[in-house]
């Protein structure tokens, strides 16, 4: 055998041998890198994969592209922002009817949607709590009462469930244009009086804080955002074993639970990759 076919055969065999890698991505918030870790971090300890980390990747369509060009196999994604932001669709107040729209629409990027970790996580407007007192404001019909500095998420004002929407379910009253931040921001915004309302999510770990408090969606404008992970059917076939491991986080994340890994991060200042590693633990 000559030199050339010999190293020809060594690269040959060294494929064969060496071990998928999977790229697990999320968007650019706590939620989301808490879940891209707990992912990771599951693949690794049940199959023994290497897992790329590709994280804090931008907004919705920024993951979507991400995934459907391959950057990255799997992320962790919303029913209600995958029907409105990706498919263009109506928002659906059923959630089975919304997983099913999602399940079904994504074929034709020959994606997979797995079943719900089991936490919702809706957006919740969020005012200081000493105004809901002095207010007396319970739900968000309450707070048609007078004009909002509202503070938002950079899509916020541009998705179908957003805030057009909203403004026209509840009649809401606008002090100039809505404050535009990362997620990260509202809270302080909220807590300095830049905002005096904000459109955040109910399963964020700052709510625990008892200087904040929810404003109820009252007429139920908000669609259900089951969060669940979205994967490419070509790394289920690549990795046969990898749909059965991902589905034992299914239907294991309460709200509550996820409320708390989000407050350990955002409040706590505890890393991600710790806890996820210490919900991990609690699972077995």
């Amino acid at each position: 055998m000559d030199r050339a076919a010999l190293l020809l055969l060594i690269v040959s065999l060294a494929g064969c041998s060496s071990k998928p890698r999977i790229v697990v991505g999320s968007k650019n918030f706590t939620e989301q890198v808490i879940l891209g870790e707990l992912i990771a971090a599951q693949i690794e300890r049940k199959l023994g994969i290497e897992v790329d980390r590709k994280f804090n990747l931008g907004g919705t369509l920024l993951a979507h592209e991400a995934l459907t060009s391959g950057s990255i196999d799997l992320y962790p994604e919303y029913t209600g922002t995958a029907l409105t932001a990706v498919l263009k669709q109506a928002p659906d107040n059923d959630a089975k009817r919304t997983f099913a729209k999602v399940q079904q629409g994504y074929t034709g990027w020959h994606l997979t949607w797995l079943a719900p970790f089991g936490f919702n996580d809706s957006f919740a407007m969020v005012v200081r709590a000493d105004t809901a007192r002095t207010e007396q404001l319970r739900t968000l019909s309450d707070s048609a009462k007078r004009p909002w500095k509202l503070g938002v998420g950079y899509e916020f004002t541009e998705r179908p469930d957003g805030l057009n929407g909203l403004v026209k379910t509840y009649n809401l009253k606008m002090d100039g244009e809505p404050v535009a931040m990362d997620l990260g921001l509202l809270y302080p915004a909220l807590q300095s009086e830049k905002v005096d309302m904000a459109a955040a999510n109910s399963t964020d770990g700052r709510l625990a804080d008892p200087q904040f408090a929810i404003l109820q969606d009252d007429r139920h404008y908000f669609p259900p955002y089951e969060c669940a992970i979205v994967v490419r059917e070509q790394t289920l076939s690549k990795v046969p074993a990898l749909r059965a491991v991902l589905e034992e986080l299914s239907g294991h994340i309460s709200d509550d639970a996820m409320r708390r890994m989000n407050q350990l991060v955002d409040v706590e200042h505890r890393g991600p990759a710790a806890v996820a590693h210490d919900f991990l633990s609690s699972l077995k």
